[in-house]
């Protein structure tokens, strides 16, 4: 899983393929979304919705990349025929996700306080907190169902309108958190219960990638 996953970042980092596609439609989407708003400040609701959102769409185009590396060079079997379990290489190219998803959103942190004058978190360990524990939700469902996002472009399309559905219930507690950190205005206990709702989310789709990657990859 680590050969795997540094494979696919040196891929996407260092020969371009899909990584500035995705940087530039989250930062055009802060963007677009910004000119909707007032002069004023953007509620922290707004901005914290507005920065997952951002995150999701850039993250089906880098793992939309992340699974055509091998379709490009056919090297899918060979990766299918290796003695290695498939689940090595879910949680490769999930490793790979979380490391290039991190690396965009440091990039939409501060277009969000330019472009939306979003102001720092009340606490910057409950956002870290916050930031990794969705991250890993997004990553978990994109890697378990980018595989079939691959081959004809009608299958391509498959992977968002498999995804997005799946994930609004951690968009929903993800925006509910990051509005609190962003007022300030949160409390231990509020935040305990929708940080336990993200937690079970990431523990139940974990599980189901592990049992059905291996068939989602075969096919």
């Amino acid at each position: 899983a680590a050969l795997i996953a540094r494979k696919d970042i040196g891929l996407l980092l260092f020969r371009g393929q899909g990584m500035v596609q995705a940087l530039l439609l989250g930062l055009l989407l802060i963007f677009l979304f910004s000119l909707a708003g007032s002069r004023s400040q953007v509620e922290p609701v707004w901005q914290a919705a507005i920065f997952w959102l951002a995150t999701c769409f850039s993250l089906v185009l880098i793992f939309n990349s992340l699974y055509a590396v091998e379709e490009e060079t056919g090297a899918r079997d060979a990766l299918l025929m290796a003695p290695v379990p498939a689940q090595a290489i879910w949680l490769g190219k999930a490793w790979a996700g979380v490391a290039l998803l991190l690396l965009v959103q440091l990039f939409f942190l501060p277009a969000e306080a330019v472009f939306l004058q979003a102001s720092l978190p009340g606490s910057w360990t409950d956002g870290l907190i916050l930031l990794l524990s969705v991250d890993g939700g997004l990553v978990i469902l994109s890697s378990l169902f980018g595989a079939m996002g691959q081959g004809q472009s009608a299958r391509e399309s498959l992977l968002s309108v498999i995804l997005f559905p799946l994930q609004i219930p951690l968009l929903l507690a993800g925006i509910e958190v990051g509005q609190a950190l962003l007022s300030q205005g949160y409390g231990g206990q509020e935040m305990g219960v929708w940080l336990g709702l993200i937690l079970a989310f990431d523990a139940v789709f974990l599980g189901a990638g592990l049992l059905l990657f291996p068939f989602v990859y075969a096919e």
